[in-house]
């Protein structure tokens, strides 16, 4: 039987993380949804549908703009949205958002995740990538929700309210650089309130649903391996948040310019002594994270080689590592090209948004489990069986 990960289970992970390779498995990924413009976080309803966050292509040229953290200018448009797959059927139930973009549709920021609390509300986290105060100076009230947490409502009347403005409290408290804020990634937590992961800040931060915001940590610079590729340091950029069985907040890093491999940690914060540690090293370009229901932790790299690797970034990867042992496996990493995001469903199978940095044309991929040889012959035997018993039947 699995449990949570334990103080001495992710010592353990860790050493392993070190000499262990990543053994294979044989999954199967199929495209589920397609058309979506810039897909980024996605999660299951309790209507059992699943929901995708779209954040856009902006405005272009002439529309309200904003410069982004890394220096490109951002056109304000309302081409954000949330598509929903129910019954093989693929539907846009969100439309019009706030989103901003450059004038090819690239460096979107718009509805980037959303989540279920546990009576079925659904709630949205808006993307900025620039400064709160540039958003409120530049953009006014049609670009107001970037960079907050809306709740809102899947009926088609696009209706949605102000819980938490994340970006807002980032320009309070900036991480010792320039006041840039990027919610990227966030999960609903026990007893009501909200994670958040923000890109920019390089924090993680804790909203009510009441609206106080909070900084629970800023994950530091630490030294560049590439070096004189880059700068001395590389940031942290958190991209993603998920609650362990342990309670503990988990936070999926990215890195920075020039995106190292293998640099990427999966921190653990404990709220209980407000300390945060690594609990998992080794990985490239984390873009999202999740456990599964026996505790293990599923990591999704949006890059194989690096963002910035003179060879190209290569695929994305899909990794997945048991809770219990620390081992880890490759679930997928063909056709996973720059994927922005993870959720697992009932059925066991995981679902990735691909091509999450295109104005067009972004999928839902579902990768599932290829049952083992002795598996589909205990299948195939069961069915004998019942064909068996059915003309059995017949002939009395």
């Amino acid at each position: 039987m699995k449990t949570g990960i334990t103080t001495a289970v992710a010592a353990l992970a860790l050493g392993l993380a070190a000499t262990a390779p990543l053994r294979a498995a044989p999954y199967t990924v199929t495209e589920v949804m397609s058309g979506l413009v810039t897909p980024r976080g996605l999660a299951f309803g309790p209507d059992g549908a699943l929901y995708v966050a779209e954040a856009g292509s902006g405005g272009g040229i002439g529309a309200p703009s904003i410069v982004l953290g890394n220096g490109n200018t951002a056109y304000l448009g309302a081409t954000s949205a949330i598509s929903r797959w129910s019954g093989g059927v693929q539907t846009r139930v969100v439309s019009g958002l706030a989103s901003i973009a450059t004038a090819t549709g690239g460096d979107a920021g718009g509805m980037q995740d959303i989540v279920f609390d546990g009576t079925g509300q659904a709630y949205g986290l808006f993307g900025l990538g620039a400064s709160p105060l540039a958003r409120d100076a530049s953009l006014g009230t049609a670009g107001a929700e970037l960079g907050t947490i809306v709740r809102l409502s899947l009926d088609g009347s696009n209706a949605r309210t102000l819980v938490a403005d994340i970006s807002a409290h980032e320009a309070t408290n900036p991480d010792g650089g320039s006041i840039d804020s990027n919610p990227f990634g966030f999960a609903k937590v026990a007893g009501g309130g909200f994670i958040v992961a923000d890109a920019g800040g390089n924090s993680f931060l804790q909203a009510t649903s009441a609206g106080a915001v909070s900084t629970l940590g800023v994950i530091g610079p630490r030294p560049n391996p590439l070096f004189p590729f880059g700068p001395p340091t590389f940031q942290s950029v958190p991209t993603s948040v998920a609650v362990g069985a342990d309670g503990a907040y988990y936070i999926g890093e990215l890195t920075g310019f020039p995106f190292p491999p293998g640099a990427a940690n999966v921190y653990r914060y404990d709220p209980l002594t407000a300390t945060t540690s690594v609990a998992y090293a080794g990985f490239t370009n984390i873009v999202d994270i999740a456990f599964d229901a026996e505790g293990d932790l599923f990591v999704l790299q949006i890059s194989s080689n690096g963002l910035a690797s003179p060879s190209g970034p290569g695929t994305g990867v899909l990794i997945e590592i048991d809770g219990a042992t620390g081992e880890r496996t490759t679930i997928a990493s063909d056709g996973l090209f720059f994927p922005g995001g993870l959720a697992i469903g009932n059925d066991g199978a995981l679902y990735v948004t691909n091509l999450s940095h295109l104005p067009e044309g972004g999928q839902v991929l579902r990768i599932a489990e290829v049952p083992e040889p002795q598996t589909w012959s205990l299948l195939l035997a069961g069915i004998a069986a019942l064909a068996w018993r059915t003309r059995v039947r017949r002939a009395g």
